[in-house]
């Protein structure tokens, strides 16, 4: 199973590598994680450097209102497409 580290834990192995303390190979062995673990931790701070570690479960404010708007263009969609029968249905008793 995986291990969970801190998002301060995080944020201070980058730190750590960004001041320069020594390579990433060296700073991972400091705090016994494996080096692709930290090469991810810099790729997704350097991404995103006011949220790179969002939390569990939790998604970033443009994560968030994407995943709003893509479930009302589905409803409206939905809806759409019931209008649809409804007026066809109704067209066809008319005749």
């Amino acid at each position: 199973m995986a291990r969970q580290y801190s998002t301060e834990f995080k944020m201070e192995a980058i730190k750590r590598v960004e001041a320069s303390e020594g390579s990433v190979a060296s700073v991972a062995r400091e705090l016994g994680i494996k080096i692709n673990t930290l090469h991810g931790w810099l790729k997704r701070y350097r991404e995103k450097p006011e949220g790179p570690f969002p939390g569990s479960g939790k998604l970033s404010p443009d994560d968030e209102l994407i995943r709003k708007l893509e479930r009302q263009v589905r409803d409206l969609r939905e809806e759409n497409e019931i209008l649809k029968k409804a007026a066809a249905y109704f067209a066809k008793n008319l005749k």
